[in-house]
Order: C-alpha cells, then structure tokens, then sequence
C-alpha cells in the first residue's frame, strides 16, 4: 500500500513539471474576496525579484493578433523592460488590420497610453481596462469607435479578451505600478511580430504601409527595450523625435531629429533586417498568405466551447486558421468566396422585400405557373355554352336537338322565386336600397332581366307591353 501511494505522488509530480507557468500560476477565482484588491501569487512576486524588478516598477502591455498573445513587460532596476509573463488571448474580433469606423468589429492596433482612470473595476466583463480608442493619431485619420477594452469573459466584439483568471493578474499589475508613480501604461498592439520573415509574408495585405509605421515603434523598443515616446503630427506617428516645437496631430511636423545614439542603433538593426528581408522574398517567392476570417478562427477552437457559458466565444488565432498559398489559388478561392457572399446578399435582399411586402399589405409575387397545358380545364372551357350577343336576339331562335325540361319550383329563375317583378323599379322591391344603387344594379344586369321578362307570366292586371322590336311590324 505504501509503495502504491509513492507511485501515485511520483506520477503527480511528473505531470505537474509538464504543465505550462500560466497553468501553474492560475488564480484560482472562487477564493478571491476582492478583485480589485488581489495580490499577485508569491510565484510571481519571486520571479520578479529574480529578474531585478520592483512590485510597483512600471510596465508596458504589448498584444500580436495573428499569434493572439498578450505580454506584460516590467522594467528592471536599470529601467530596462524585460518579459515578465505572456498570455493568450482568449477572443479577439474582426480580422489583421486596423480599427477604422464604429461597428467594424475590428480591434484597434497602434499605440495607446493607459491612465488610472481607464481601469474599469465594475465592468460587466469581470475587470476591464479601456484602450483609449480613438487615440490622437485615429482622431486625426476620422477613426471611430468607442468602448475598446482589454477584458475578462472571453467574449468579443472590437475588444482584447481575457479570461477573468488572466484579466484580474493584469489589472493588478497595472495596479500596482501605478501606485509606484507610472503616470501611463504604453498598450502596443501589433497584428503581428513585426519581424523580417512576416513582414514579407504580409506584404501583399492592404494595411501594409500602416504596419510599416507601426514597426518603426516596435523596432525601437526592440533594439532599445523601453517604451518609445510616442507623437503624431501630419495624421502620422512619429517616435522618439526630438523638438523644439509642437506636435499637432492634423498638422505639419515641426523640425524633428533622432537621438545620435538611437540612430546609430537603429542603423545597425535596418542593415540587418534588410539582409532577412531579403532573404524571406526569396522564401515566399510565388506565395502569398491567406488571412483567415473570424469564422474560420472560431471553426479551430469549437470544441473549447463545449460545456460553456454561451458567452464563452474564443476565437482562436491566424498562424492557425491561415495558410500559404499560390497567388492563383488565392484568387480563386477569393473570387468562390465573394460569389457565395453576392449569393447571400441577393437572398438577404429578396427576403426583405418579401417581409416588406407582406407587413404592407400588398400583393406578394407569386410565380408564374408552368405553361404545360392542364386538360381538365381545357376541356371545361371547350364544353362552355357561347354567350349569345345582343344582335342575336333579331335573329331567329336555332333548333334544339333535346327537349326542353319542365322546371321544378327549385328550378325556377330567381326573379320568380322571389316574386320580384321586373317591370317594376328596383328600390320599390328592396327596401333599405337607394334608389341610386339600385338603379346600378339594374344596369349591371341587362341581360338578366332581359331573361326574367320573356319567361315572366303576364297577369290580367298588367297589360301587355309590345316587344320594342315590332315597332317596325304592322
């Protein structure tokens, strides 16, 4: 039995050495009393000492979509930035590419400063951290969009979500820093590693000259390994520029220049990358990168879904859902995918005008019938009796080949079963009828009692009228 037990404890020390820190490092919620008072574990605490950094020394947030990473970084005591902790992403909207307009479902890239009071403690997504979105370089482009956050309850919709596990570790970190005198938290948010390889690999994307301006950022923090100070002017961002004059967003730059020791720096690090640059075209000669929709990424992580709060929507990440391709694979696949989405437009459309139609009351098209003959009723029109004209009743009745019938009192005309004469006036007969009205019907049906006067029986009360036609008789 004690042999069995030690077995047992060796086995579960093994799989824990397996796990991941994030696994180790979970917070476990149900014994948390206060979210926004939680203190980080004393494994985290620990590993800051290891990397030389203080518990309330600044960090900086830095996000890459296509991986769906999210990583803070803490500066040292000699206020270098070091990677403190990553973290995945656990839902993030839309597609690679910038916010642009309210509703596009797209979360923002760029660069953003986090201030106290953008720490949100009573969101309904757990614990949110808002983004600042629209920053002043989107102000200055016409952006829009409001409430961008960094959340719990991996759920998205324009926003970076965590779990509330993960969000309620982050914003005590942000926390703490503040309280240590950080003014702002600098969010980088990057569609991906801004490396040689994937720049060439995206080098066909639309937003192409946007991230371009993003990696003179991400390449200074690289080279520099500190937050790069941040301004825009000419609606473009501009990074650790030198000035004596002001930055104005919309407006003309002032005379800027580099710091002499950054530029020689960052000189090195461009010759470098052009050689991998270089090298990566080489690569990917004749390919291109499929970037995925938001559909296909949640395809790939459905079954995290499973057993879940159906606000639970983790969406996975690009490296994943994407692919290298053959341009004319890629432009056939593009061109299946807009017809299947005309097709879906054009149906979404007619229903519309089918429901416009019939919430209006009016005619709703039916189509039209088959012109494939129907002999039942063919047949019923070709037996039909011809309609007698009004000159037919100056000619001479045709003989008839059957005997007429003697009418049964059921079979009389309805003029005689009502006992309606039709020499006299409507309205005398109908009481409650204008006489307006009635003369109508009168009119309406000429023929009908033209046909009740010539079976009528006459009476010795009336006299007998003569038929208008024997005018010209003797």
């Amino acid at each position: 039995m004690r042999f069995r037990n030690l077995v047992v404890i060796a086995a579960v020390v093994a799989a824990l050495a397996g796990c991941t820190n994030e696994t180790l490092d979970t917070v476990n919620l149900s014994s948390v009393k206060s979210k926004t008072d939680y203190q980080l574990s004393s494994k985290m605490v620990s590993k800051m000492r290891e990397l030389g950094m203080q518990k309330t020394s600044p960090i900086a947030l830095r996000i890459f979509k296509e991986e769906g990473t999210l990583e803070v970084w803490k500066a040292n005591t000699a206020n270098r930035f070091q990677l403190l902790k990553s973290y995945k992403i656990c839902a993030w909207s839309g597609k690679l590419g910038p916010k642009v307009k309210e509703g596009d479902r797209q979360a923002p890239e760029g660069f953003y400063p986090l201030y106290p009071h953008q720490m949100n403690p009573n969101s309904s997504y757990y614990l949110a951290i808002n983004t600042g979105y629209p920053n002043a370089f989107d102000k200055a482009n016409g952006r829009s969009g409001t409430h961008l956050m960094i959340h719990g309850a991996c759920s998205s919709s324009g926003c970076y979500s965590m779990t509330d596990e993960q969000i309620i570790e982050i914003f005590a970190l942000a926390r703490d820093a503040f309280k240590g005198g950080q003014e702002s938290v600098q969010l980088q948010a990057f569609p991906f590693r801004m490396t040689a390889e994937n720049m060439a690999r995206h080098r066909n994307n639309p937003n192409i000259e946007f991230w371009k301006m993003l990696k003179a950022g991400y390449d200074q923090f690289e080279v520099t390994k500190r937050p790069p100070a941040v301004n825009v002017c000419e609606g473009k961002y501009v990074f650790n520029q030198q000035t004596d004059g002001k930055f104005n967003p919309a407006g003309q730059c002032p005379a800027m220049s580099t710091p002499p020791a950054l530029q020689m720096a960052m000189a090195n690090f461009e010759k470098d990358y052009r050689r991998d640059y270089d090298k990566a075209l080489k690569k990917f000669e004749g390919m291109v990168w499929y970037e995925p929709s938001e559909a296909e990424r949640k395809a790939i992580v459905a079954e995290q879904r499973k057993g879940r709060e159906l606000a639970y929507a983790p969406t996975g990440n690009s490296l994943d859902a994407g692919k290298l391709m053959k341009v004319s694979d890629l432009e056939k696949k593009l061109a299946e995918q807009k017809a299947a989405e005309e097709a879906k437009q054009a149906a979404l459309i007619q229903k519309e005008a089918l429901e416009k139609a019939t919430r209006d009351g009016a005619n709703v098209p039916v189509p039209q019938e088959s012109p494939i003959e129907r002999p039942v009723q063919q047949a019923a029109v070709e037996t039909a009796p011809a309609r007698k004209s009004f000159w037919n009743l100056f000619s001479k009745a045709e003989p008839q080949t059957a005997a007429p019938q003697p009418q049964t009192p059921q079979q009389q005309p309805a003029v005689q079963q009502t006992g309606a004469d039709p020499q006299t006036p409507a309205a005398e007969k109908q009481p409650g009828t204008a006489p307006a009205e009635a003369n109508a019907q009168a009119a309406a049906t000429p023929a009908a009692n033209a046909a009740a006067t010539t079976h009528q029986p006459v009476t010795e009360e009336q006299p007998k009228k003569r038929p208008f036609w024997k005018i010209w008789g003797n």
